[in-house]
């Protein structure tokens, strides 16, 4: 659609196709949510009711790329003042994936995870059940060719401290004691 548009009425709009997000107001519903998010959730139980361990599925071993929502905006944000789809409008450069492009084994990631909820007990890893695809990583050289790493705030989901995980992790004003979202 942005192709056809840019193409018949000269316009400049570009397709953005962000990573695995994250943030406050997440889906956690351990069903449908995704691994962040239910991790969250699952640590947060298991520290309210002292549970010994969590059990995980999988091996860890996977790859994941996670990427904050405040870095999504900032980074549509920057797209929107400083990106051109190109003056030809007929070629593929309106489309631009936006991550970090540096993703985080799971096994770290439920570490950082157990840290930022304050959860002390174990992890089990229920190695009969599905990694899933090994590793989801998007080529985002573009965006950082635009941008600079220094002149966004993209941050990584390993960084220490973690602020989008720990905002992530805590619960709104309005929400019962002891939930999650």
């Amino acid at each position: 659609m942005c192709k056809s548009y840019n193409r018949q009425h000269g316009t400049n709009f570009i397709a953005a196709m962000p990573t695995n997000l994250y943030g406050p107001g997440d889906n956690f519903d351990l069903q449908t949510s995704h691994v962040l998010p239910a991790w969250i959730r699952k640590f947060h139980e298991a520290k309210l009711a002292g549970q010994a361990s969590v059990e995980l599925w999988g091996t860890g071993k996977v790859r994941r790329e996670l990427l904050y929502v405040e870095d999504l905006a900032d980074a549509l944000a920057f797209l929107m003042n400083h990106f051109d789809a190109g003056r030809e409008r007929e070629d593929e450069k309106m489309f631009v994936n936006v991550g970090l492009g540096e993703d985080i084994v799971l096994r770290d990631l439920a570490e950082l995870v157990r840290g930022i909820v304050g959860y002390s007990g174990g992890v089990t890893w229920n190695t009969a059940m599905p990694d899933g695809t090994p590793r989801k990583l998007l080529d985002v050289g573009r965006l950082h060719a635009l941008a600079g790493r220094r002149n966004t705030r993209l941050r990584r989901a390993s960084e220490r401290p973690t602020p989008g995980i720990w905002r992530t992790s805590r619960p709104k004003p309005e929400q019962e004691r002891g939930a999650v979202a």
